[in-house]
Formats: C-alpha cells, sequence, structure tokens
C-alpha cells in the first residue's frame, strides 16, 4: 500500500508574532504544496527522503534512536527529525511500530516564512495515518503535525499546522483553535521572496526578549496587533480592499517596531507600494523569507516586476481553498 497525500502553504494576512501572545492571527492557505508519499517496509526501519531539505537516511533500534545518514551529511538528523516525530506519533496512536519509506516533494520555499515544514508535517501525518491504518481525523493530524513544530520552532503558535490542515482563509486564536471566513471577495495578492532562509524559533525569542526588556511598551503593541486583526476581518466582510491594505501597511509598522523586518524586506515591501499596491507587509517570521502585497484586481503584473526589480521572486498567490488531502491510495 502506498499513500500519497498533501498539504498547502499558506500566508499569514494579519497577527504574526502576536498570535504567539494570545492575540487573533488571519491566515490564507495558498496552492503551493508539499506531497509525502509512505509505503510499508518489512525490516521496522523508518526511511526518510526528503528532497526539499537536502537530507535522506534511516532511523531504527529502540525509539527510533539510531540515525544513519544516506544524504545531507551530520546536519541530515537535524532535518528530519520534525518528520520523525510525526511518524512517531502515528505509529504511537495506531500501535503498530511498522517500517515505512517516507517520501517528501515539495514546492514551496523552505524557511521562506510560507509553512513549509508544517505543509510537510501534517501531509506526513495524513500520509503515514492512513498506511498505519489510522485514518486519522483534522483534529488528529493537526496534533500530530503541531508535535513536529515544537521540534523546529520551539513554542509554536500553532497557525502553521492550522491552516495547512484546513485550508481557505481562517482566523485563529491560540488555545481557541481556528473560526474559518468565508471571504466576501478575491483577494490579488503578490508574494515576494527576499531568498534569505532564516529561523523562525531566533526571531520569536528575539520579540520575547524585546518585551521582557521593555514590557511596557511591547505589551501594547502586541495587543494593537491583535486589533489590527479583528479590523481587517470587519473590511473582509465587507469586502473594503482599501482599508485592507493601510491595515496591512499599520501591521508591518508594528512588525518592525518589535525588530523582526529587515532591509532586504523593507526593499519589497516599498517597491510594491511604490507600484501600486493598497498595502503590503512582511509575513511569517519576518528577518527574510517572505513579504505580501495587496493589489488591485488589474495590478498583480506590477507589482510582481517591482518587487523582482527591487530583488525578490514574485508570484502571484491563488487561495488553497483545499487543505490536506489524499492525493493517490494504492
Amino acid at each position: 500500500m502506498r499513500v500519497t497525500a498533501s498539504a498547502p502553504a499558506k500566508v499569514i494576512l494579519f497577527g504574526e508574532h502576536f498570535v504567539v501572545y494570545g492575540e487573533p492571527a488571519l491566515v490564507m492557505a495558498v496552492e503551493r504544496r508539499a506531497y509525502v508519499s509512505t509505503e510499508p517496509r518489512a525490516d521496522g526501519k523508518i526511511y526518510i527522503r526528503a528532497e526539499n531539505v537536502g537530507a535522506s537516511g534511516y532511523y531504527s533500534g529502540e525509539g527510533l534512536r539510531t540515525f544513519e545518514a544516506e544524504t545531507g551529511g551530520a546536519e541530515a538528523q537535524r532535518r528530519l527529525e520534525p518528520i520523525k516525530v510525526v511518524i512517531e506519533e502515528a505509529r504511537r496512536l495506531s500501535g503498530k511500530n511498522l517500517g515505512l519509506n517516507v517520501t517528501v516533494e515539495s514546492a514551496i520555499p523552505v524557511a521562506a516564512g510560507l509553512g513549509s515544514s508544517a505543509a510537510v508535517a501534517v501531509a506526513t501525518a495524513a500520509s503515514a495515518g492512513r498506511v498505519l491504518d489510522l485514518n486519522p481525523s483534522r483534529e488528529e493530524i493537526y496534533r500530530m503535525a503541531y508535535e513536529a513544530e515544537k521540534v523546529i520552532h520551539g513554542t509554536p503558535s500553532g497557525i502553521d499546522p492550522a491552516i495547512s490542515t484546513y485550508g481557505g482563509t481562517l482566523m485563529y486564536r491560540r488555545g481557541e483553535g481556528v473560526q474559518p471566513l468565508a471571504l466576501k471577495v478575491e483577494l490579488p495578492l503578490v508574494i515576494g521572496n527576499t531568498g534569505l532562509s532564516r529561523s523562525t524559533g531566533d526571531l520569536v525569542a528575539g520579540v520575547r526578549r524585546l518585551k521582557e526588556k521593555y514590557p511596557s511598551l511591547v505589551e501594547p503593541i502586541l495587543k494593537i496587533g491583535g486589533k489590527i486583526t479583528a479590523e481587517a476581518v470587519k473590511a473582509l466582510e465587507t469586502g473594503n480592499l482599501e482599508a485592507l491594505g493601510n491595515l496591512m501597511n499599520i501591521n508591518h509598522g508594528l512588525l518592525s517596531a518589535v525588530g523582526v523586518s529587515s532591509l532586504p524586506l523593507e526593499r519589497l515591501v516599498y517597491a510594491a507600494r511604490m507600484a501600486g499596491a493598497l498595502g503590503a507587509k512582511l509575513t511569517g517570521a519576518g528577518g527574510g523569507g517572505c513579504m505580501v502585497a495587496l493589489t488591485e484586481a488589474g495590478g498583480l503584473g506590477k507589482v510582481a516586476r517591482a518587487i523582482e526589480e527591487a530583488g525578490g521572486e514574485a508570484f502571484t498567490a491563488t487561495t488553497a481553498k483545499e487543505g490536506v488531502r489524499i492525493e493517490e491510495e494504492r
């Protein structure tokens, strides 16, 4: 039996970083997907090949504690560990210690703020779960993927595995789960990638240190971030793209204030605005990675060209209305 599952990337429209502290975030799934294929093997080993992170190798022995790299050298185990964590959870829930071959193929840029690791973890949970006769619910898939995100990010908000699992556009608040939103309008979005990878965990930790050092200044910023998300939901409900763009610009300013923007991101953000974007902001953890621009319906090409002229890689974003799904089972 071989099962292939996929899960989409995401773009955070509002609330990144603030969501870690209990404020709401607005996130949209986009049609770039990670694909994970799983099949059983007879020797009890777990073989993982993930070309998107340039690593492959075997886990074996009690508790899968022994690792032998095939490609990726000394970094291979660290890069594959989150996928192994999902498989461990799936085996624990199913009660089966079956050996597995797991192959990852992803069109989502790594460490760019688009939820690559979460999409891989979600697709792994669905694929491995089906092979192990677990047939996991979406909630179980989310919980397995969240365990993997903790390996990568330390204290993740949970927003990335949530959007990859459920798809569409969601409002998310930590501890309360997801609230699906029905959009009145299509959002013409351009995503610009700086091409610079960064560590989400390090950036989240940096905001935490700033908050601990200047609590009376940073805590109000976090609260305002939550209010912006609430206003953005109202703008979406009425289809007011101009207001949505203004709110994106304000949100970006707050993210810059807590230290998670960078010169490459600022270049792309301001290039998009100068080209007529209604609003533009970094998306995800910041530092490097991606930004997102909201345009008028006919402005996608002009904004995309401006982002590329400023040194970024640009592509338009289409909403992925469906989250994790089984692509093939044979």
